[in-house]
């Protein structure tokens, strides 16, 4: 079964420096429906005006990905990390036990895209931690490549939690397959251009949670499609 969560459905605030929508019940938005699937929890979709952002602020018992769509997102937190990230560059954030951090637009000119995705330790109270990596485009092109793994293996990011994320890069009308283990569930979240998924069609910003399927198959439409593939327990 395949349930989409079309874009215009999402929360939706517009602060004037970051206008964001939310998939999941996040902040001001609530809706009961919509608290989050399996263990994930968050995925906002932020643009952020250009030297703008979010200041030092905590988190606890959270594992954060941070995916950068476009732009330069500037990050600073209490473990000591400081760095500019860029489209094809990820980051995994464990809150853990409590952590602090920053995010900045990096730039005075253009704007920043972003998901932020929060993801259910399996845990509480774990040491706070960071990992990025870059993953080029070549190895997102026409195929489904892991990001976070729960063993970080295969240069991946390591998440406290059984959840593995992928993301693909497809050129307009290219396929590429996906068979979940049994019982396992996805969620997929388009992040630009249009994706059909089986028989679903999904559009940017469009959501899709996944259960029960033997096999997927996404193909692109004809502007291509970036999107990111939640493997959950």
């Amino acid at each position: 079964m395949i349930r989409r969560r079309p874009a215009a459905d999402r929360g939706h605030v517009d602060h004037g420096w970051l206008d964001t929508h939310h998939t999941f019940s996040f902040a001001t938005y609530h809706d009961p429906a919509h608290m989050g699937f399996r263990d994930l929890r968050v995925i906002n979709d932020d643009v952020v005006q250009p030297g703008r952002g979010f200041g030092t602020h905590g988190h606890r018992d959270m594992e954060i990905v941070t995916y950068v769509i476009e732009g330069a997102l500037e990050h600073r937190d209490s473990t000591g990390t400081g760095s500019v990230l860029r489209p094809g560059d990820v980051q995994r954030m464990t809150a853990g036990s409590g952590i602090r951090h920053s995010e900045f637009n990096a730039s005075r000119d253009e704007r920043l895209r972003l998901l932020q995705i929060w993801i259910l330790p399996a845990e509480a109270g774990l040491e706070p931690g960071y990992e990025e990596r870059n993953f080029p485009a070549e190895e997102r092109r026409n195929r489904l490549r892991a990001l976070v793994t729960p063993s970080g293996t295969g240069d991946t990011l390591r998440i406290h939690q059984d959840v593995s994320v992928h993301a693909a890069l497809l050129d307009g009308g290219a396929s590429t397959e996906y068979a979940p283990a049994e019982g396992r569930h996805g969620w997929v979240q388009v992040a630009r251009g249009s994706v059909t998924l089986n028989d679903v069609a999904l559009a940017e910003g469009d959501g899709a949670a996944v259960s029960g399927e033997a096999a997927l198959r996404f193909t692109a439409g004809p502007e291509g499609a970036e999107f990111l593939y939640f493997d959950l327990a």
